[in-house]
């Protein structure tokens, strides 16, 4: 079982300069190699953009259970930070998970 770490500011930083990225209709997906090759490092961010706090709370969660849930098909050794869009406000787990799944897909980090 991979564990999950979150990331400091300064580790946001980083992906955010060096990273690769791709997006979609609801989702931004920064990704860059890190030290430890079996841990995933998960940052997730939803601006006030989005909406309010119950709303982009909702974002993150739906977020992070996309990542839960299919967390054993990606690679190891990798820091990931996911950006909710304003399009995802109004969307299921389903739209959301598939967001997520595509975008790891265009970053080659499905095992």
């Amino acid at each position: 079982m991979r564990n999950i770490n979150s990331l400091k500011n300064d580790e946001f930083r980083l992906i955010y300069n060096k990273g690769k990225s791709y997006g979609n209709k609801y989702l931004v997906m920064y990704v860059i190699k890190n030290d430890n090759s079996s841990d995933i490092k998960l940052g997730i961010s939803v601006s006030k953009k989005v909406g309010n706090s119950v709303i982009r709370h909702r974002v993150t969660r739906l977020i992070r259970e996309s990542y839960r849930l299919n967390k054993e098909k990606l690679i190891g050794g990798i820091s990931i930070i996911v950006i909710g869009r304003g399009s995802a406000k109004d969307k299921g787990y389903k739209e959301i998970e598939s967001a997520f799944m595509h975008l790891a897909k265009l970053h080659n980090i499905l095992a």
